[in-house]
């Protein structure tokens, strides 16, 4: 995930810096709700994965797919598809239409709000750039996130189909991972963009020692976080979070049995399930403890002013809750509820990271 490419180019601060200051408020609101809808489709993802709903719809329809079964009959024929894989078999033999449409609604729900998504990007674009309040480059801009978002679609598909393969009950773990990668990544560039929309001239902050120092921890912090959610997506993609439900240790062992049990060495921390989730834990750890520096440097460093220490202390308390959230899925062998919030929060511990960095990139600019 490119957590740490993100750009601020002296041409998108001049784009951003002739917006009216009318239409940066309208056009950064717009971007947040957009912002705010990916964070829910983040959640409605991590739901449709915990309740096995993701194999629930058969056909790829990016248009016509909008509109769910409406008769009986399109509930049988899509019953009928799905009774076809091997999920169904394995899983969910004789659960019958209603356990079928239980699922179904929730990966429905999955695609709509997606779809969705692309509407509130696209109608107010079109609404914006017609009305001369976007610059040629912004529109240029949004409508690579627009053609991003549909991509993402197509990746989601992707990932998708390879759980219909024989033996298969779910989907494979890279492609859920690379799913949930392009997500994140089309939700930093969106956060990043409304950002600058509503603060194009950055606060000067004075580059002294502590204030560089500080802002590379937060960098360090921020990639840590890119990672560890890379890591609990393999995490989830294996359902290595379904085994060794203790904490701290792992069946009494710091470092489980068999961590290294598969050849090459490096498969292990895809596919070999002590493994996966044993460096899960361990970036987790790592992550809370240098934003615990990050928190600790910034509050000694009066330089950084007000609003840069203000987000560092929400980042320190957003990640001392994403670390019970973290413990508390793990103990209650991953209901559903807590995997969908620990995934979600994810997400907003990010975005207080993006919100950090975005609140230094005034160090040393005059």
């Amino acid at each position: 995930m490119s957590v740490h490419t993100i750009p601020q180019t002296a041409a998108a601060h001049d784009a951003a810096a002739s917006i009216s200051p009318r239409n940066r408020q309208r056009i950064s609101m717009w971007l947040f709700v957009i912002c705010f809808m990916l964070l829910g489709m983040i959640a409605l993802g991590g739901y449709t994965r915990l309740t096995g709903s993701g194999l629930s719809i058969m056909d790829w329809r990016p248009v016509t797919g909008m509109i769910p079964p409406l008769s009986h009959a399109e509930w049988e024929r899509q019953f009928a598809l799905y009774q076809t894989i091997p999920q169904y078999k394995i899983l969910h033999d004789g659960f019958g239409l209603a356990g079928f449409q239980k699922i179904f609604w929730a990966e429905w729900t999955h695609r709509f709000w997606g779809r969705l998504i692309g509407l509130v990007l696209l109608v107010p674009l079109i609404w914006f750039a017609v009305t001369g309040a976007l610059t040629r480059g912004l529109i240029a801009r949004l409508l690579l996130f627009f053609v991003l978002g549909g991509l993402q679609g197509a990746v989601g598909w992707f990932m998708v189909a390879s759980g219909f393969d024989a033996n298969s009950t779910a989907v494979e773990p890279v492609r859920l991972v690379l799913h949930l990668c392009c997500a994140f990544a089309l939700y930093i560039a969106i956060l990043w963009t409304a950002l600058s929309i509503r603060t194009p001239s950055p606060a000067f902050i004075p580059a002294t020692v502590a204030v560089v120092r500080t802002r590379r921890l937060v960098w360090c912090a921020t990639i840590l976080i890119g990672i560890t959610i890379i890591a609990g997506g393999f995490t989830a993609g294996t359902h290595a979070g379904f085994a060794y439900n203790t904490f701290p240790l792992m069946e009494g062992h710091l470092i489980p049995q068999g961590y290294a049990k598969l050849s090459p060495f490096w498969l292990n921390w895809f596919a070999n399930i002590p493994a996966v989730q044993f460096d899960h834990r361990l970036l987790a750890t790592v992550t809370a403890l240098v934003i615990g520096a990050t928190v600790f440097s910034g509050l000694r460093t009066p330089q950084l002013g007000k609003p840069a220490q203000d987000i560092l202390m929400l980042l320190g308390w957003a990640v001392l809750i994403q670390y019970a959230l973290g413990v508390t899925t793990l103990l209650l062998v991953v209901p559903a509820w807590a995997g969908t919030v620990h995934q979600t929060w994810g997400a907003v511990l990010l975005t207080v990271a993006i919100v950090a960095l975005h609140r230094l990139r005034g160090v040393g600019r005059v």
